[in-house]
């Protein structure tokens, strides 16, 4: 079996998110429970349908929304950079600390290309460097 997407305890994912069991891509996100993805009382989790695992809380999981593996949505990663470079380090610091096991790396890749174009002045290594710490 894959290694499971979200590892350790101190991750802010539930005890029983499908993270905790499955790869990235494996099973879906969504804003919140609904009536689409009903809670299973006898395993504790939550399905489509179909039966796909559901995580209800992407922001526990650094994840947006997506039918990642109903409908095989492509996992993309889309900073929104500030308007000023003196929000950059708040704002990158925010993203970097709440993103996903993995994620992280993309959005490093990301910012690495994009702030440059938005803010030629702002050496990139230093500012995630304090983003990171």
């Amino acid at each position: 079996m894959a290694e499971a997407f979200v590892t350790g305890g101190e991750h802010p994912s539930c005890g029983i998110c499908p993270s905790r069991r499955f790869p990235l891509g494996e099973f879906d996100v969504v804003e919140r429970p609904s009536a689409d993805c009903p809670f299973n009382p006898a395993d504790g989790h939550r399905y489509t349908a179909a039966g796909v695992p559901v995580c209800v809380h992407p922001e526990k999981v650094g994840l947006p929304p997506g039918r990642y593996r109903t409908e095989g949505v492509p996992f993309t990663v889309e900073l929104r950079l500030p308007d000023s470079p003196s929000q950059l380090d708040a704002y990158l610091y925010e993203v970097m600390h709440s993103a996903a096991p993995r994620v992280l790396e993309l959005l490093i890749e990301q910012a690495t290309q994009e702030i440059p174009q938005v803010f030629p002045e702002v050496d990139v290594l230093q500012a995630l460097r304090r983003a990171l710490n």
